[in-house]
């Protein structure tokens, strides 16, 4: 118990002492910084990429680290190339879109290609790349494989991150969303779009645990969607969506849809309407969210957070459109705020809405005490104790 306040106050003064840095990350670290970097100890290493626990658990293989051959230049003999920036990629062979695919990269020259088959190979990966000074890293997966990358990618980087790139290989892509970047880009797009894409900051999630083991606390999760509650079953819902052919966004309005169905028709004792235990306090001042004393003022049936600007399916269940952290909370659902849920995440903006039990909160981070799972970028994570904050700013490029 000391142990986990000791580790609570720690990660407390740490997000304190940092907030003011606008971005920067709470954990220290910096190109090149590969050499000394530790192991996730909740982040489990041996896990494979971008997957859930229930499919994680195969022997672990050995990364593949590669570098493409040079090409000849086009330029011709006794004219200088123009200098192309060092590029890595993190591939994921297994995301969706990309089993049975090749990795095609029109032979561009002085690419790194990591294909890590498990977390714990992702630090090793991500050093080399450092240590070898790439200035744009590609990761071709699922919103699950830029979570991990992410967060192993904090005791390599630190707050010196690389210009970033996403191929939406993944079931729903939400970042890919976000970043308003095309759903059927290549490789090849993805590398020549450093020099012409659009370019978009963000600011992911970082979700530190505040009962950890020892008074040092745990290395952050660094993702962009989470969600507790309901949502957990939201995410069972979604895989079963995924069976049926449903991707993307077409796969979370129908997850949406059958969520609203559970909650309005379904028992008290459907899990869609009991919720879980759940303390929400905002910070910096730490009072709790608004309840509208609708039910167990200590359960709430929803929590969902981020701090991506556009939702899939352009839902708004935030309210306007806008970026910084965000929290959507729901007290015990009545029915008929659930009947009215897909006009309000549609973006119809009632008065009624805290004292219906829905409440729409901007913060700069948050404390979270969570009896039940929660899930980040589509895995589920252990029940506890957590603080919630604004990760470093990171740059994207969108082809």
């Amino acid at each position: 118990m000391a142990a986990g306040h000791a580790g609570r106050h720690i990660a407390l003064a740490k997000w304190r002492g940092f907030r003011h840095l606008d971005g920067q990350a709470l954990s220290p670290g910096g190109r090149g910084a590969g050499r000394t970097v530790r192991r996730m100890r909740r982040f489990h290493p041996g896990a494979l990429v971008g997957t859930t626990p229930s499919q994680s658990r195969l022997p672990p293989m050995t990364a593949s680290i590669h570098r493409l051959p040079s090409q000849p230049s086009p330029i011709g003999e006794g004219v200088p190339a123009v200098r192309k920036a060092r590029i890595g990629i993190v591939y994921n062979p297994r995301s969706h879109r990309n089993r049975g695919q090749d990795l095609h990269l029109g032979g561009r020259e002085d690419v790194l290609v990591g294909t890590p088959q498990t977390r714990g190979q992702i630090v090793e990966v991500l050093a080399d790349f450092a240590e070898r000074g790439i200035e744009y890293l590609v990761i071709n997966g699922g919103d699950g494989t830029v979570r991990d990358v992410l967060t192993c990618g904090q005791a390599v980087f630190g707050a010196n991150w690389p210009v970033l790139a996403i191929l939406p290989k993944g079931k729903t892509n939400a970042l890919n969303v976000d970043l308003g970047a095309p759903s059927d880009a290549t490789l090849v797009q993805a590398i020549e779009a450093f020099e012409s894409g659009r370019r978009v900051v963000r600011r992911p999630l970082q979700i530190t645990r505040l009962d950890g083991p020892d008074e040092h606390g745990s290395d952050p999760l660094v993702g962009f969607i989470l969600g507790a509650g309901a949502f957990t079953h939201a995410i069972g819902a979604g895989q079963g969506a995924h069976k049926l052919g449903f991707f993307d966004s077409l796969g979370v309005g129908v997850t949406t849809g059958w969520g609203v169905i559970q909650s309005v028709f379904g028992r008290d004792s459907n899990p869609w309407r009991r919720g879980v235990p759940m303390t929400i306090r905002l910070l910096p001042g730490g009072e709790p969210a608004p309840h509208s004393g609708h039910g167990d003022p200590a359960r709430r049936e929803i929590l969902f957070a981020s701090t991506l600007h556009r939702m899939p399916m352009g839902l708004k269940p935030f309210g306007p459109q806008r970026g910084g952290l965000k929290l959507a909370v729901m007290d015990r659902p009545r029915r008929w705020l659930m009947a009215a849920l897909p006009l309000v995440v549609a973006g119809w903006q009632p008065k009624w809405l805290g004292r219906a039990g829905l409440h729409q909160i901007d913060a700069e981070a948050f404390e979270l005490e969570v009896g039940g799972q929660f899930i980040l970028d589509g895995e589920a994570f252990e029940a506890g104790s957590y603080l919630v904050a604004q990760g470093p700013e990171l740059t994207f490029v969108a082809p």
